[in-house]
């Protein structure tokens, strides 16, 4: 005999809460690959226009590092784990002793 249980079944309200997280997710990645479409194509025009114009000092430089920080945090924001349920009740302690 194994000691394997069923998981108990979830709650409407569970479900909700999770169907919701789960479309939340989907539109951050959508939202991220548009993003990065959109840095990618700008910055390909402005290298062609930097190219077109004598290639001398590269200005699109600046553009595709600030931008590239941008992105950065944008791909941190949307592919860093959520806090788990330890860390929130940690945060929770604290914010009480705060008060």
């Amino acid at each position: 005999m194994t000691d394997y249980q069923v998981p108990p079944s979830t709650s409407p309200a569970e479900e909700r809460e999770l169907h919701e997280r789960a479309l939340k997710r989907l539109k951050d990645k959508r939202d991220l690959k548009a993003h990065l479409l959109a840095y990618v194509l700008v910055n390909l025009l402005l290298v062609s226009i930097w190219f077109t114009t004598g290639s001398g000092f590269f200005w699109p430089v600046f553009i595709l590092f600030g931008w590239g920080i941008g992105i950065a945090f944008h791909i941190y924001d949307v592919v860093s784990p959520e806090p788990g349920p330890a860390e929130v009740r940690a945060e929770m302690e604290r914010m009480r002793q705060q008060h």
